[in-house]
């Protein structure tokens, strides 16, 4: 074994500092493994090892990259690394550094070189051709430069001082194995109602749980469908094929996290990459909408207000399909997005333009996390991913808090015209109109019928049966839309119960 120590530490020992189109980068000096005592170059077995120190400053690049020159012969990839974590006041954030790998093709925008993304879940990964950790992506250790991903996603007053050990070992590739992906169909009952979570997490990036035990969980929550959404990888995807089955459709996807919010791809096309290294003022963002739907997926804003350094979504909604307005246990940062999202519902009516529906998912990442809390329940004409999905796209969907609860919500005018969730009645302005909600499941809970106006309507309390059904009369000139919110009873204040479950609108009147 061969080792040798480089010091990035001081000036940083930098190559260059450019922008690339997506948030500025900084690249280091060269790690070069010349394999001058014979041990490399496909010359036998052996190891070279090199060590990468060096200290980043508050203010730092969103990615740092540590070019490595690769011989070949070069069987398996390895690199280790550790970081300071000093004590900081109350407040303050600390040090957190995330990793990941870019290969010979380059570190460009689009992932070409793309070969996986941990974030800070892992202190250690391997490449080769037959294996990968996950959230990496298994294949031939070619010859050229490749590249280390360092994101510092939180710096310290004191700066983030982090050591790299880099291990390559020689020898003859393996295999590369073949995927094999879920199927885009299961069973279905025809037009139905299907319950499915979309934002889930596995060991492939920061979740700590199989596809296995996601996929047992998701069937004891009476879902129909999931979405894999590992951070900024594609990996899982060829693992999801032994746990899908004619009771569960597993549609995969992933969510982009950015440095200016998250945004799930929800059903691409198997193997679908989509990269993540831009910020809102890099007006890159609707090139990488445009490859997600290019790719058969739906753009999915999520947790648009949460309060994690981030997290909160900065690229507005002209490119979204649908919008995550409720996300795992119901929170304040949910009902302040609730309201963002009736905003957005009272602008589109009154301008005449689209409207962007709401979706919930669980984001569940481990133990004690439930999938299926929330949970979107989508009006879809089979259990197909292409049916699932224009059922979400055109928001004939509720969300609940679980498989106990069910929610009907319709409008019917004078002549017997009928519109559900997600549709129209198109109706005269001053025609009467009947909204009838009905629940079941929700026992303590309130109903609420809110419009473009407001909440118009709240009931009392439903029996501990949990099954109630209201009915609300109007008209298309006094509310243009009408939704409706089963909350929780009220625990102290004027602030709303926590949500049950809400539907998208029925709307009223002409478009």
């Amino acid at each position: 074994m061969c080792d040798d120590t480089h010091d990035h530490a001081g000036g940083i020992a930098r190559r260059a500092l450019f922008v690339t189109g997506a948030a500025a980068a900084l690249t280091l000096g060269s790690v070069n493994f010349a394999a001058a005592d014979g041990q490399g170059g496909g010359q036998g077995q052996g190891q070279e090892t090199r060590t990468v120190r060096g200290t980043l400053p508050p203010g730092a690049p969103d990615f740092v990259y540590v070019p490595v020159e690769v011989p070949s012969g070069v069987r398996e990839f390895k690199v280790s690394y550790t970081y300071d974590r000093p004590s900081v006041p109350a407040g303050t954030q600390g040090n957190a550094l995330d990793i990941g790998l870019f290969d010979q093709h380059g570190t460009e925008l689009g992932g070409k070189g793309f070969r996986g993304w941990s974030g800070g879940a892992r202190t250690e990964f391997f490449v080769r051709a037959d294996d990968a950790t996950p959230g990496y992506v298994p294949g031939p250790v070619g010859a050229g430069t490749w590249h280390i991903a360092l994101g510092p996603y939180t710096v310290a007053p004191q700066g983030l001082s982090y050591e790299l050990t880099i291990t390559l070992t020689y020898g003859e590739s393996g295999e590369t194995p073949r995927p094999v992906y879920p199927p885009s169909r299961a069973k279905g009952r025809g037009r139905a109602w299907y319950r499915g979570d979309c934002h889930l997490h596995s060991w492939y990036s920061d979740g700590r749980r199989t596809p296995a035990e996601i996929a047992a969980l998701a069937r004891a929550a009476g879902l129909d469908f999931i979405n894999s959404s590992d951070h900024n990888t594609h990996t899982s995807h060829p693992h999801w094929a032994n746990e899908a089955g004619d009771d569960l459709l597993i549609m995969l996807g992933e969510e982009i996290t950015t440095r200016n919010g998250h945004v799930v791809a929800l059903g691409t096309e198997p193997g679908t990459f989509v990269d993540w290294r831009y910020r809102a003022r890099d007006n890159r963002w609707a090139r990488f909408a445009r490859d997600i739907r290019r790719a058969g997926g739906l753009v999915v804003p999520a947790h648009p207000h949460a309060t994690c350094v981030g997290c909160g979504w900065k690229f507005g909604f002209a490119e979204a399909d649908a919008v995550e307005v409720w996300n795992g246990p119901y929170t304040p940062d949910d009902e302040v997005t609730l309201a963002e999202w009736d905003n957005l519902l009272v602008a589109a009516v009154r301008q005449g333009r689209p409207w962007l529906p709401a979706m919930g998912n669980s984001d569940a990442h481990r133990d004690p996390d439930a999938v299926g809390l929330p949970q979107t329940v989508v009006l879809a004409d089979d259990l197909t991913r292409e049916a699932v999905q224009e059922g979400i796209r055109a928001g004939r969907s509720y969300v609940a808090e679980s498989q106990r609860i069910t929610v009907s919500l319709t409008a019917t005018g004078g002549r017997g015209q009928r519109a559900g969730i997600g549709e129209r009645l198109p109706l005269p302005a001053d025609a009467p109109v009947t909204v009838r909600l009905a629940v079941t499941g929700a026992p303590r809970c309130t109903l609420h019928l809110v419009t473009d106006e407001g909440t118009l309507y709240t009931s009392d309390p439903l029996p501990v049966s949990g099954a109630g059904t209201v009915e609300w009369r109007t008209t298309p000139s006094y509310a243009a839309y009408v939704r409706a919110e089963v909350r929780h009873e009220t625990a102290a204040g004027p602030l709303p119960g926590a949500l049950a479950a809400f539907t998208n609108p029925v709307f009223l009147g002409a478009s």
